[in-house]
């Protein structure tokens, strides 16, 4: 009784442990060979996250974007876009500077309403001028 009870157990955590490692591994996705699903402006997906997040976050969550705009604040590998877009940059990118007009490519994680920020992660440069 004792060893099917210690079974079951090793059982329950080693499935648990291969969802935990699923989940962080295994729908990792390579957002450079992706076409973007849309091309907005910063101005626009703003704009659209502010008058309705739950229709915004249906369109955009999870899907790659192009967005452009005017380069505000570079904090690493964390680039921000007219104030309102934080993009998390897959790599380092030493030609991004503030004040430029750029368009990148990521994928939408999440919309902070109180912060009004977009988030997007696994960000890489479309364009630079």
């Amino acid at each position: 009784m004792k060893k099917k009870i210690v079974l079951t157990i090793l059982i329950i955590i080693a499935l648990g442990v291969s969802a935990y490692y699923y989940t962080l591994y295994g729908g990792a996705r390579n957002l450079s060979s992706e076409e973007a699903v849309f091309n907005v402006t910063s101005k626009n997906i703003t704009r659209e996250f502010n008058s309705d997040i739950e229709k915004s976050n249906k369109k955009y969550l999870e899907k790659a974007i192009a967005i452009n705009g005017i380069v505000s604040k570079i904090n690493g590998k964390q680039v921000i876009i007219d104030n309102t877009i934080i993009c998390d940059l897959k790599d380092l990118d030493s030609s991004i500077k503030k004040d430029q007009k750029i368009t990148l490519k990521g994928r939408v994680v999440g919309y902070d309403d109180l912060m009004a920020e977009l988030k997007l992660d696994q960000c890489s440069v479309i364009n630079n001028d």
